[in-house]
């Protein structure tokens, strides 16, 4: 039943770090909307500057302090807040949420902890309860022990046998975890890991099966919505924030997809998690077996991706379900005609793609595993997977137009495939030019084949343009390599051209992309979003290209080292201002993580490239006043 809170307050994620960024901005903000909707005053402890949420106007007041335990009981004394919302400030709140139960300081002020209760935030984070909640269901988790010490780590490793996983509780990132093939790397992993805690977990590591996250919703009546089943083309032993990741699944059979909804529900009923969560499943991709790897009590950067791929807006939801609504009467305020109890359906591919900055260190280990290393990640939009995969690369903005224009020189292909870093992906491509079959890259990558074969496509492609010049390449291929992701500037590339020719060409033959709808629905209903992506895989424009009052924004891209979440502020502050002066606004960006893609700042919200072609195409069609840079 639905509380009258009066004041809540909320515990931001503080500072920006890897694994930990803007995507907490996002999910903070929409907390604190969906709080004012309720007339509730929100209370925000958040000391990062550069954010949305700590912008005037949003909470009713910001502390700038530590996001802690002593600050924030200093807050508390002050403020006597109703109730706290810990689900919002990722790792960050919810280890001090933790740490202020456990001192008493929820009964000593008597406030309400929001959401997922403090003993379902700690059955999830704490490592060796976790598993026996889970077997409490008769549902599978890692084979794995808890071990206080190196020596007792290295006794259950052999217990176990090797290769094992090393992971710790509460931790952010994967920090201090990873994989070990020997008792010398498991000594070295430990000796690390307990440099951070007191518990570390040693599990049998699944080598090679699949990676599959799941979504959720759930509400204080036991109603419950699985919003998107995602599906990591990396296999299981690098980080999820590592992984390419693709929505919906493409891979999984009818069956399989069943069982893991099923269960996913069951775990979130049986863990009493309120508001929003995500699990990750291995999956055996020979036959049909399974473990459940984690639970998120919380929203996560996987969560805000799932979020902007299907047009559900999960932290606002989540806010409504923490103050005690049901899914049936929280609406989807994105689709406008729908309630939160409708499960998204998709007609496109989302493809999610990291971004590091590794050549900015020195003797760094570039090698990808279970820690993170990733600074930032793009989401591109198509209909097909090879058409999102290209965007994906491009969003990037590291100079490479596609997986196979890299110019990358690999002197050990094997190694790249089996040992992967940030260029494996590159690799793969360079394989197929050279000849491996997809079956020997699968043996040394352990990528689902699928996924391989629609990158041979792409190198197919590719092959096949470099038998015309500009002026004998057909239409129709031009069309298929348009369909297949090919930017004007590859295409250009490979036929001794250039962007502005290539283009010319393309629209002299009536190739031109059309303007697709995020619409949650799959085109079911009607729907009134204006989340919107362009694609050459159509032959019709979902809107109507009549507003005259119009500005574009540019959006700043992904994350990277010395431009993060500060732009994001500044395109967002850019919108609202324009629209207070009476212009319709027009947002393009690419990163899933931000407040400037989330579903009210903009009248309509490309969620593309930024390259000029694709800002031309939104432009040509548009026709707006000006494009803010």
């Amino acid at each position: 039943m639905k509380k009258n809170y009066k004041k809540i307050l909320i515990l931001g994620s503080g500072a920006i770090k890897i694994g930990q960024a803007g995507e907490f901005d996002y999910s903070g903000s929409q907390a604190i909307k969906a709080l004012k909707e309720e007339g509730i005053e929100t209370i925000l402890i958040n000391p990062n500057i550069a954010t949305m949420q700590t912008s005037a106007d949003f909470a009713t007041r910001v502390y700038f302090l530590p996001v802690d335990a002593y600050f924030t009981e200093a807050v508390i004394k002050k403020e006597k807040p109703d109730g706290i919302l810990l689900g919002f400030g990722g790792q960050t709140a919810l280890n001090v949420g933790i740490n202020l139960a456990k001192k008493g300081i929820f009964k000593k002020y008597t406030i309400a902890v929001l959401g997922s209760p403090i003993e379902a935030i700690i059955n999830t984070e704490d490592r060796e309860l976790f598993a026996k909640k889970i077997e409490e269901i008769n549902l599978k988790v890692p084979q794995s022990k808890a071990a206080s010490t190196t020596k007792e780590a290295l006794q259950i490793a052999d217990e176990i046998g090797y290769p094992i996983m090393c992971r710790i509780a509460f931790a952010l990132g994967g920090l201090g975890s990873g994989v070990a093939y020997n008792a010398h790397e498991l000594r070295k992993l430990a000796e690390k890991a307990f440099r951070y805690t007191k518990q570390i977990l040693i599990e049998e590591y699944l080598l090679g099966w699949k990676e599959i996250e799941c979504e959720i919703v759930r509400d204080n009546y036991n109603n419950s919505t699985v919003v998107c089943i995602m599906e990591n083309l990396d296999p299981m032993g690098i980080h999820t924030g590592e992984s390419i990741v693709v929505a919906p699944t493409q891979t999984l059979s009818a069956p399989e997809l069943f069982k893991l909804r099923s269960m996913s529900i069951q775990v979130i009923r049986h863990l009493g998690i309120v508001g929003e969560c995500n699990i990750q499943f291995a999956l055996n991709p020979r036959e049909w077996d399974y473990r459940i790897i984690e639970v998120n009590a919380r929203l996560s950067r996987s969560s805000a991706l799932a979020s902007k791929a299907t047009g559900y807006p999960l932290a606002h939801v989540a806010t409504k379900l923490a103050l005690g609504h049901n899914l049936g009467e929280v609406s989807n305020i994105v689709t406008k005609d729908t309630s939160a109890c409708f499960e998204p359906a998709l007609d496109y591919v989302v493809v999610k793609f990291p971004r590091w900055d590794l050549q900015k260190f020195r003797n760094i280990h570039l090698e990808l595993g279970s820690e993170m290393k990733s600074v930032g990640e793009v989401m591109a939009i198509g209909r097909s997977f090879e058409e999102a995969l290209e965007k994906a690369i491009r969003m990037l903005d590291i100079g490479i137009e596609g997986i196979t224009g890299s110019g990358i020189e690999f002197t050990n292909i094997e190694e790249e495939l089996t040992r992967p870093t940030d260029k494996r992906i590159f690799a793969i491509a360079e394989a197929l030019k050279r000849g491996m079959t997809v079956d020997s890259i699968h043996e040394l990558t352990k990528i689902t084949p699928w996924f391989l074969y629609k990158m041979k496509n792409i190198v197919t492609l590719e092959k096949e343009l470099k038998g015309f010049n500009l002026d004998t390449l057909p239409a129709s291929l031009l069309l298929q390599a348009k369909q297949k992701g090919f930017s004007d500037t590859h295409i250009a590339s490979i036929i001794k051209s250039n962007e502005k020719e290539v283009r010319e060409k393309r629209k002299a033959k009536d190739i031109v992309p059309f303007v697709k709808q995020i619409d949650t629905l799959a085109a079911e209903y009607p729907a009134k979003t204006n989340y919107l992506y362009l694609t050459y895989n159509g032959d019709s424009d979902d809107i109507i290209f009549n507003e005259k009052k119009q500005i574009i924004v540019l959006g700043g891209g992904p994350y990277r080292i010395g431009s993060s979440v500060e732009f994001d502020w500044c395109c967002v502050n850019g919108v609202m201002a324009l629209r207070k002066l009476g212009h319709k606004t027009i947002m393009i960006n690419c990163n899933p993580e931000t407040v400037s893609t989330d579903y009210d700042y903009c009248d309509k919200l490309y969620f593309d490239e930024l390259s000029l072609e694709r800002v031309l195409d939104i432009y040509e069609k548009e026709a707006p006043k000006g494009v803010v840079v």
